[in-house]
């Protein structure tokens, strides 16, 4: 069999996340059923990380052992066909039997969108959150970075988390706005379940003044889920995409989506 990497690129406001689950619409059985249609035998899919509920991804990958010989265009074009118009391919590419889309990962990336308006959103709706208070970005910027570096990230982890450990290595955090827009770039070893919407609710409270700065420092050396905010929205999280070894080419992300963050 010839392993194949893929980009994929989703909208998350119409799936319960990616795992496949028995009775519940996942982008995975998505995947997996126009895989299997295309090559007309079962196929299966492992994937870089596993989204949540109306997250949305930019450049998942995955990887299968594909049963049948067909051109890496026919792969994207043909699978695409059989995938509702939220879901789309958009690279296909041959890797050695070392590649492992989960395992083989060196780090993560994921952006947060966040509108700052009066009144909620409606034609962005699913696909930024929301905060009706004016923010401090600087304030925002000074918490951020407090989180930066090798750490316990245990204020930050869902309940549900399945995680051998809560020590991840937070390699940057970086805010910007664009008009009423802001962004918020993560880029760590790994993220914890809910990790990036748990950070992201207490920046929400740094920069609207609710907390000072120096709170994030005493949650983040708490290590106790209740000393943080609420868990902010997943309409604006989306995956940016894994990092891999030079050595296997896997595109960062794909050019239909240069105008996502």
């Amino acid at each position: 069999m010839n392993r194949l990497a893929l980009g994929l690129a989703y909208r998350g406001e119409a799936y319960c996340g990616w795992q496949r689950q028995a009775n519940d619409d996942t982008v995975q059985a998505r995947v997996e059923q126009a895989l299997s249609q295309f090559a007309d035998v079962p196929v299966t899919v492992t994937c870089a990380g596993r989204t949540d509920t109306g997250v949305h991804a930019i450049n998942q990958v995955i990887h299968v052992d594909a049963p049948v010989e067909r051109e890496h265009v026919s792969w994207v074009r043909g699978t695409n066909r059989y995938l509702p118009p939220d879901v789309a391919i958009q690279w296909c590419q041959s890797v050695d039997d070392s590649f492992h889309a989960r395992f083989g990962a060196i780090g993560r990336r994921y952006s947060y969108l966040l509108l700052e308006s009066p009144v909620r959103p409606a034609l962005e709706a699913g696909r930024v959150g929301w905060t009706f208070r004016a923010l401090d970005g600087d304030a925002m910027q000074q918490a951020a970075q407090m989180l930066v570096g090798e750490h316990d990230f245990s204020a930050f982890r869902s309940s549900q988390c399945q995680a051998a450990s809560p020590i991840k290595q937070m390699r940057s955090i970086d805010i910007s706005r664009r008009g009423a827009y802001w962004r918020i770039d993560f880029h760590a070893s790994a993220f914890l379940h809910h990790m990036v919407r748990n950070i992201v609710g207490c920046l929400v409270a740094v920069g609207a003044g609710k907390r000072p700065v120096s709170w994030m420092a005493e949650v983040l050396a708490a290590r106790d889920r209740e000393h943080a905010a609420p868990t902010f929205s997943p309409d604006g999280l989306y995956f940016v995409g894994p990092d891999y070894d030079a050595r296997y080419a896997i595109p960062t992300r794909p050019p239909s989506t240069d105008w996502l963050p």
